[in-house]
């Protein structure tokens, strides 16, 4: 049985896609079978995996029902790394899904037909808490949230974790936090140091030991259509997303 993992944050540039895709291929470099679903209109994960958005079928064609969620699944070019890519057409369906009856319920439909074939299944959220976002969290088991250690981090922060609770009562009581993740991590900053304290505050059995550096290899990984440990397998970075996802593994 597949655990689904939404990786969410509303704050945009915390490195939650650059975490989702990394995660996502590092976990499947463990052995472990993962399908990504791109759910971000801005299609960053799909690029990420080295994915043509002008081509096949997306995550707007399978909420569409245009066509079936099997249909939509991209096997890329790493070890056992499939994915459900995205494109900006996915906006329009946040207008589309308003007119559908169980309209929070309709990614967690499609995904329910991978229960068996895949160990973890990510889903990148887009930066907002639209019907977009509340699909995601309506279908997942649990939630990564990256944070960048900086003040408005912890504002954000507290709006998610209020959505969590609403989501949680209304539509998916089995939802849970799996941790905080720390991205572009800066250790020598007093204000790094100080935001991590009241993160670690918040959620004190929450957080990932491995924490994310700041890495230029990591900046220039996607455009090159190549998770981390394809790119530069010896970078800070890939050595660091290598330890979050055995933390991970070693959690599940």
């Amino acid at each position: 049985m597949a655990k689904i993992v939404a990786v969410a944050n509303q704050k945009g540039g915390v490195g939650k896609t650059t975490t989702a895709v990394n995660l996502a291929a590092s976990v499947a470099l463990q052995g472990k079978r993962v399908l990504l679903v791109d759910f971000d209109p801005q299609g960053n994960a799909s690029s990420g995996c080295g994915f043509n958005k002008k081509t096949a079928n997306t995550a707007y064609e399978v909420l569409s029902g245009d066509c079936s969620p099997e249909e939509a699944v991209f096997k890329t070019e790493y070890k056992n790394l499939h994915l459900i890519p995205s494109n900006s057409n996915l906006a329009g369906a946040e207008i589309e899904l308003v007119e559908q009856n169980e309209r929070e319920r309709v990614l967690k439909k499609a995904l329910s037909r991978f229960y068996n074939d895949y160990d973890f299944i990510f889903i990148d959220c887009p930066p907002s808490l639209g019907l977009l976002t509340l699909n995601a969290l309506c279908a997942c088991n649990t939630v990564v949230i990256p944070i960048q250690c900086e003040y408005f981090a912890l504002e954000g922060l507290s709006q998610l974790v209020g959505t969590l609770r609403n989501v949680k009562r209304l539509y998916n009581p089995e939802i849970d936090i799996e941790g905080v993740v720390f991205t572009m991590f800066e250790g020598r900053k007093n204000l790094t140091i100080q935001v991590a304290a009241e993160v670690k505050k918040y959620f004190p059995k929450k957080i990932y030991s491995t924490v994310i550096p700041r890495n230029v290899r990591l900046s220039e990984a996607p455009s090159y259509g190549q998770p981390i440990e394809y790119y530069d397998r010896n970078s800070k970075g890939a050595k660091a997303y290598k330890e979050l996802a055995e933390e991970f593994i070693k959690k599940n």
